[in-house]
């Protein structure tokens, strides 16, 4: 092999788990289409102080299967519960990013959360609604793409370009992503039983309910340069309606995944929401 060839990456291996650390109880709860390897640089970062446990949701890349063609929040919810129950936590921090912060709203809703991190949550418009329209279908216009990646050679699906156009998607500065950070993302999606039934549901899905009766200490990250549920269209019911204790912090050049391109300040953000809780502090 010469010098300047780039030997190809092993694809990433599935995960029903990632599970590290030891101290406050953390779950991380990824976004749909995803996997727990989008928590792996954050996981190490909290590992130090925090016992942490971030699963792959039901019909997810590594997670569970699901029977039917009809799966929600509710489900996904009950499955991390199961998770929660057997790991003998009652309740613990939560931390999650998109589909991820919508289930995370759901376990608070349950008495769960000790704190809950949203980071670009998904589920911030009303059912029915256009916002919910749009959103499905932009999903929607990725099954194509993600079926015709099945079939494609390794070295076609994982090229530079691919890397490149998902990278684009999920972050703000691509080459601040790691490229099994990226690769993992890619087959998280070719690998998603979920997808098709989560969005041939997602018109029954019910919207979420009003975010002002939530006790649980909230903390909202959005992130400014998110191209997937864009801030000015689906933040706007959480900046609306969250208590006014929770904090409302717009994350400065990141995209809808910041986990993959900023790992230590989004480690730093649910670090300091996690204090806060414990000292009776509200972090500012």
């Amino acid at each position: 092999m010469t010098s300047g060839t780039v030997k190809p990456s092993t694809p990433p291996a599935p995960l029903r788990a990632l599970h590290t650390g030891s101290g406050e109880p953390l779950l991380l709860l990824h976004g749909f289409m995803m996997s727990p390897h989008c928590w792996e640089q954050v996981a190490q970062r909290m590992a130090g102080h925090c016992e942490v446990f971030a699963p792959a949701f039901a019909g997810h890349w590594g997670g569970p299967d699901f029977d039917g063609w009809y799966l929600d929040i509710s489900a996904l919810a009950d499955r991390v519960e199961d998770q929660l129950d057997e790991m003998g936590w009652r309740t613990c921090h939560i931390a999650g990013n998109s589909l991820g912060g919508w289930v995370g709203f759901e376990l608070a809703r349950r008495g769960r959360a000790r704190t809950l991190t949203a980071i670009a949550p998904a589920g911030g418009w009303q059912t029915p609604s256009t916002q919910q329209l749009r959103i499905g279908l932009k999903f929607l216009s990725l099954v194509p793409l993600v079926e015709i990646g099945k079939h494609l050679p390794h070295a076609v699906a994982y090229s530079a370009l691919a890397r490149q156009a998902v990278a684009m998607l999920l972050t703000k500065h691509t080459s601040a992503a790691s490229r099994a950070g990226i690769e993992a993302a890619i087959t998280s999606a070719m690998h998603c039983k979920a997808m098709l039934p989560m969005l041939v549901s997602g018109l029954r899905f019910p919207a979420l309910e009003d975010l002002s009766t939530l006790r649980t200490p909230v903390r909202l990250l959005m992130c400014e340069n998110d191209r997937v549920i864009p801030n000015r269209v689906y933040a706007r019911r959480f900046l609306e309606e969250l208590p006014e204790s929770a904090d409302r912090i717009l994350v400065h050049d990141v995209g809808h995944v910041p986990m993959l391109e900023a790992p230590d300040r989004i480690a730093t953000l649910i670090a300091e929401h996690v204090y806060a809780s414990r000292t009776r502090l509200r972090a500012v």
